[in-house]
């Protein structure tokens, strides 16, 4: 579903060229979640953008259900992240005052969604992640995590086919993280959708379908095991 082929982004930082993205090619099928690991810099951030469409590759070819997201204009860009992409950011962003219900509500609104449907599809997904008992609180009244959780329920309200999650359970603890983790592995399951994350949860090794490695750029052979201090986490807490 999710085809990165030979995929390059080059940046310009202090006179030299930094290949953030270097000659990637990545094939994420519908049902299937697949988990990148890799060094703050490495450019796995950047393969999320490009994958949706908030970037333009230099060379290569982006394509999501056979269409080349990378050749999208502007309002073609838009509907695709609004209505195929979900996007858990590594940056929590909510509207402040506004409660956590209609902050997951808000995104479906613009498809366009009556609100009283957009409110009932967001409480649901908030009760995924087990926040149906704060539907009615603010960002300011939430823990980090339930923060998090927030997002991540706003990502998914639009039932997306496509979800690519930044660090999403950075601000979790390794049960909600692994609850999270594991929810996405389901909606992969139950609704065919793409799953793309990149992450330094030791948990998403054991979950995800498949796992990699992208350093300096470059995407690493299929590691069967998550890279090394991943697996020291794994060792301490067994």
């Amino acid at each position: 579903m999710l085809e990165l082929d030979r995929v390059v982004k080059h940046y310009r930082s202090g006179g030299e060229v930094v290949r953030a993205v270097d000659d990637v090619t990545l094939t994420v099928a519908g049902g299937e979640m697949v988990a990148l690991y890799g060094p703050s810099g490495s450019g796995k951030t950047t393969l999320l953008q490009l994958a949706a469409a908030l970037l333009t590759p230099d060379a290569g070819s982006v394509r999501f259900d056979g269409r080349d997201v990378g050749a999208f204009g502007g309002d073609e860009a838009d509907d695709y992240r609004r209505l195929d992409v979900g996007f858990v950011f590594q940056e929590i962003e909510l509207w402040r005052g506004v409660s956590a219900q209609e902050n997951a509500a808000l995104k479906l609104v613009a498809d366009p969604v009556p609100w009283k449907q957009a409110r009932k599809q967001a409480a649901r997904w908030l009760e995924r992640v087990g926040l149906g008992h704060k539907l009615d609180e603010v960002p300011e009244h939430l823990s980090g995590g339930e923060r998090q959780r927030v997002a991540i329920a706003t990502a998914l309200a639009n039932e997306p086919r496509l979800i690519l999650a930044d660090e999403p359970t950075g601000s979790l603890d390794s049960r909600r993280g692994r609850d999270v983790l594991e929810l996405l592995r389901a909606i992969a399951r139950e609704r065919g959708a793409a799953v793309l994350l990149v992450t330094h949860d030791p948990q998403a090794a054991e979950i995800a379908d498949r796992v990699h490695t992208l350093r300096d750029g470059m995407l690493l052979s299929e590691a069967p095991e998550p890279p090394l201090p991943a697996r020291r986490a794994l060792d301490a807490a067994s």
